[in-house]
C-alpha cells in the first residue's frame, strides 16, 4: 500500500503542477461569469441603435401616434432600469431606496430626490443610447399616397442596402426597419401593420409596434361596445392569488419559496460540475498513462511497484487532483455570486430582493441538503467507474492517437446525462429518471439530479449498491487487463482479446 501511496503523491503532484491543471480550475468559474454576463454586456452594447422610418397612412386610429408613445414609454423604463444599475453601487444611505410611479418612471425626478444619499464620487448619471429612434424617410423614398408604388420603390433602396444621414451622427446608418401603418380594410377592423425589415432575427420594435396597436384598437372596441377602458383594464390586470404548497415539507412549513425553487434546479448545476469534473480527470488519468507508457517510464516503475500498486496509486492520485478540482469549482462560484451582489450594490437598494437573498438562500440550500455529499460520493464511484474503463482501454494502446478511438465511445456514452439535465428536474421520480438511475454508467449524474427531490429510499439505495458493484467488478477487470497489457507492445488488443485477459484466458 505504501508503494501505491507514493504513485499517488507523484501522480498528483505531477498533475497539480501543470498549466492545464490552474487552466481547469479557473475555467468553469470564467466559463460561469462569461455566460452570465456576456449576454447582459452584449443586450446592452452589442445591440446597436436601431434606426426606423414610420409611415402613417391610418385616418380613424392614430396608429403613429399611439406606436410612437408606446415606444417612449419603453425607452422610459429602459432609461429607468439602467438608472437603477447605475444607483446600486453609489448609494450611500443604510435606507432601501425609495419608491417611485412604476407606471411612469422618471429617472431625472429620482435622481434630484436621492442625490443627497449619493456618495461624494457618484457623478452624474449618462442614460443609454435609445434601442429604436425614428428617423425621416430618405430622400427618393417620400410617401406619396400609393402603396404599391412606395413599397416598390423601398424594396429597390433595402436590397441595395443603402444608408441615410441622420442628424447628431457622424457617419451614415443603415435603415433597420420601415414601419406602414394602415387601417383595417373593413370599418372596425384592427389596423394593419406592413413592416419591411432585412434583419428578422431581431423582432423587438415590430412586437412593440403590433403590442401599441392591439392595445390601442382594444379600448377603442371598448368603448364603442359601451364599456369604460380604463375599467376593462383594471379588471384585466386582476391576477388570482397563487400560493405554491409542497405536501413533502413539514407542517406549517409547506409554502415554496427561493430555496425550494433552488432546490430544485441547484442538482443541475452540480451535475454539469459532475460531469465535467469525471471526464476532466478521466482524461488526465489517460493522458498521464499514454505518456508514460510512450517514454519507457512505466517500464521503469514497475521495476520497483506491482501493476496493481501502479493502477491503484494513478487512480488515487487523479483522484485527489479530482476533488480539490470540484472543491475549487463550487468555491469560486459561491465567491463570484456573492462579489457579483457585493459591487453591483444590490443589497443595498433592495435589501428583500430575490438578487440580495440569493447567497444566504444558497447557503442555507448547502447546509440543509445532501447536495455536497451526494456530489462527493457520486464523484467518486463516478469517477471510478469511467476511470476504470479508460485505465483498461488506455494501457492497451502505445500513443494517444490510438486512444482515443475508444474514449469517443465513452464521451459519446457519457453525453446522455447531459442530454437529460433539464428533463430529469421537471419529473424527478418518473420512469425516465427511474430507468436511467438503474443503468450505472448514468447513475451518478441521474441520482445526483434527482437526489433534492426525495427520491424514494429503495431507488437510493438500490442504485447505490448496483453502482459500488459495477465499480467492483469494472476496477477488477481493470486490473486484469492493465497487468497484462500495460508493457505489452505491437497492435492495440481487440474487443476478444480484452474479454479473454479479463477471464484469465491468454
Amino acid at each position: 500500500m505504501r508503494n501505491a501511496l507514493l504513485i499517488a503523491v507523484r501522480e498528483f503532484l505531477g498533475n497539480a503542477k501543470t498549466r492545464g491543471f490552474w487552466f481547469g480550475i479557473l475555467l468553469v468559474p470564467l466559463l460561469g461569469i462569461i455566460a452570465s454576463q456576456v449576454p447582459v454586456f452584449l443586450a446592452r452594447k452589442g445591440t446597436p441603435t436601431r434606426h426606423f422610418a414610420l409611415v402613417d397612412a391610418t385616418e380613424a386610429s392614430r396608429g403613429g401616434q399611439v406606436v410612437l408613445e408606446h415606444l417612449q414609454r419603453a425607452e422610459q423604463r429602459r432609461e429607468y432600469f439602467h438608472f437603477r444599475e447605475w444607483l446600486g453601487p453609489r448609494w450611500a444611505s443604510a435606507n432601501p431606496l425609495p419608491g417611485i410611479d412604476r407606471a411612469n418612471p422618471s429617472w431625472r425626478e429620482l435622481q434630484e430626490r436621492v442625490a443627497p444619499l449619493l456618495k461624494a464620487d457618484a457623478g452624474r448619471f449618462s442614460p443609454p443610447e435609445p434601442l429604436h429612434r425614428r428617423v425621416p424617410l430618405p430622400k427618393g423614398l417620400e410617401w406619396r399616397g400609393e402603396l404599391s408604388e412606395f413599397e416598390s420603390r423601398l424594396r429597390d433602396w433595402m436590397r441595395d442596402d443603402l444608408q441615410l444621414h441622420v442628424e447628431g451622427s457622424p457617419e451614415p446608418v443603415p435603415l433597420f426597419a420601415v414601419a406602414i401603418l394602415l387601417d383595417g380594410a373593413t370599418p372596425g377592423a384592427p389596423p394593419v401593420l406592413r413592416f419591411w425589415s432585412a434583419n428578422q432575427a431581431d423582432q423587438r420594435l415590430r412586437d412593440r409596434m403590433l403590442e401599441a396597436l392591439s392595445r390601442d384598437h382594444r379600448k377603442r372596441e371598448y368603448a364603442r361596445l359601451g364599456m369604460d377602458p380604463e375599467t376593462v383594464s383594471r379588471v384585466e390586470a386582476i391576477e388570482a392569488q397563487v400560493i405554491d404548497l409542497n405536501p413533502r415539507k413539514a407542517a406549517g412549513e409547506e409554502r415554496v419559496g427561493v430555496a425550494d425553487q433552488l432546490r430544485q434546479w441547484a442538482p443541475s448545476a452540480f451535475v454539469y460540475l459532475l460531469w465535467l469534473a469525471v471526464f476532466s480527470v478521466s482524461q488526465m488519468l489517460l493522458n498521464s498513462l499514454i505518456e508514460e507508457r510512450s517514454n519507457r517510464i512505466l517500464e521503469v516503475l514497475l521495476s520497483s511497484v506491482t501493476p496493481l500498486e501502479l493502477m491503484v496509486g494513478k487512480l488515487i492520485g487523479v483522484a485527489a487532483v479530482g476533488v480539490v478540482m470540484a472543491l475549487a469549482w463550487i468555491g469560486s462560484m459561491v465567491l463570484v455570486t456573492v462579489g457579483m451582489i457585493h459591487t453591483s450594490g444590490a443589497a443595498a437598494v433592495a435589501p428583500d430582493s430575490l438578487v440580495s437573498r440569493l447567497p444566504l438562500e444558497l447557503a442555507t440550500l448547502l447546509g440543509d441538503s445532501w447536495l455536497l455529499p451526494a456530489f462527493g460520493l457520486y464523484f467518486i464511484l463516478g469517477y471510478l467507474f469511467y476511470s476504470g474503463l479508460i485505465l483498461a482501454l488506455g494501457s492497451t494502446c502505445s500513443d494517444l492517437k490510438e486512444a482515443q478511438n475508444f474514449t469517443g465511445v465513452i464521451t459519446l456514452f457519457m453525453m446522455i446525462p447531459l442530454v437529460s439535465i433539464l428533463f430529469i428536474p421537471r419529473d424527478p421520480n418518473g420512469p425516465v429518471a427511474t430507468l436511467l438511475s438503474w443503468i450505472p454508467p448514468y447513475t451518478p449524474f441521474v441520482m445526483m439530479n434527482r437526489v433534492a427531490a426525495g427520491p424514494p429510499m429503495r431507488d437510493v439505495v438500490g442504485t447505490l449498491l448496483l453502482l459500488v458493484l459495477s465499480d467492483v467488478v469494472v476496477l477488477w477487470g481493470c486490473a486484469r487487463i492493465f497487468r497484462t497489457a500495460v508493457l505489452r507492445t505491437g497492435q492495440p488488443a481487440s474487443l476478444a482479446q480484452l474479454a479473454r485477459w479479463v477471464v484469465g484466458r491468454f
